[in-house]
């Protein structure tokens, strides 16, 4: 088996005239927490895309090693059916009536949602329908989650407690992370890489390593250190010097 999730050779993409990403080169370690920032608009969720096989490049090529599973900003649950019936969906393979809901138990004790199997989409918070969808994601044969501004839509207090619990959940069950936020604060709490991307035609201006294990406080030395450099990366002195980042 691969110790890779994903190799990126030279990928470049463009809708007409366009050109979203140039040049982009990348490996993605198996297991490995990625996380991609940039300017709004600067192709990364294009970028999140083409990792998952739904685009194909304008030219480069992407070699892919497992299955991935998209989350998206807005959970995707199906309103008219329960919390058991919307994770019972990542279990399809599972033909044993028996088996799927001894699993189903098993990841609703893994989102701390016992005794919600039962509730309906609607009947719980916005932080508890992301577990939910997290645990969807989880429960299929999938190796790689790729996350499009999962947590964005909740206030910071929930963001926070979601970073926690995401943390949690992967020491618990593995995963390839590829997640894109505008949230600098995120992706320093929680990727073991944060991969900084230019205007648009995006192309990769660093790549900064975070080895702090997880979970992070958002106090953390390295997590405040990283975040400064990430705002350098993108031109925002004034607040890296705020975080006391070198500047130099």
């Amino acid at each position: 088996m691969s110790d890779k999730q994903f190799v990126l050779r030279n990928v470049s993409h463009a809708f007409g005239a366009v050109k979203v990403l140039d040049d982009i080169t990348l490996e993605i370690e198996r297991s490995e927490f990625i996380a991609f920032v940039g300017p709004s608009g600067c192709g990364k969720t294009t970028l999140l895309n083409l990792l998952s096989g739904h685009m194909t490049p304008t030219s480069g090529s992407i070699e892919r090693y497992g299955s991935p599973r998209m989350v998206y900003q807005e959970d995707s649950l199906f309103p008219w059916w329960t919390v058991d019936e919307n994770i019972s969906l990542g279990l399809r393979k599972v033909a044993q009536n028996g088996e799927r809901k001894g699993r189903i138990r098993e990841l609703l004790q893994l989102i701390r949602l016992e005794g919600f199997g039962g509730h309906y989409p609607h009947q719980l918070s916005g932080g508890m329908r992301q577990r939910v969808e997290l645990a969807r994601a989880l429960a299929g044969d999938q190796d790689t989650l790729l996350m499009d501004e999962p947590f964005s839509a909740l206030d910071y207090l929930e963001r926070l407690r979601m970073r926690q619990e995401l943390a949690r959940i992967l020491a618990e069950r593995s995963r390839t992370v590829a997640l894109v936020t505008h949230d600098i604060e995120e992706a320093a709490q929680l990727a073991d890489r944060v991969i900084v991307l230019s205007e648009r035609p995006a192309r990769i201006r660093r790549e900064l390593r975070i080895h702090a294990p997880r979970p992070r406080s958002v106090t953390d030395p390295e997590v405040v250190h990283a975040a400064g450099v990430i705002l350098m990366e993108l031109g925002i002195e004034g607040d890296a010097e705020k975080l006391g980042s070198p500047l130099k």
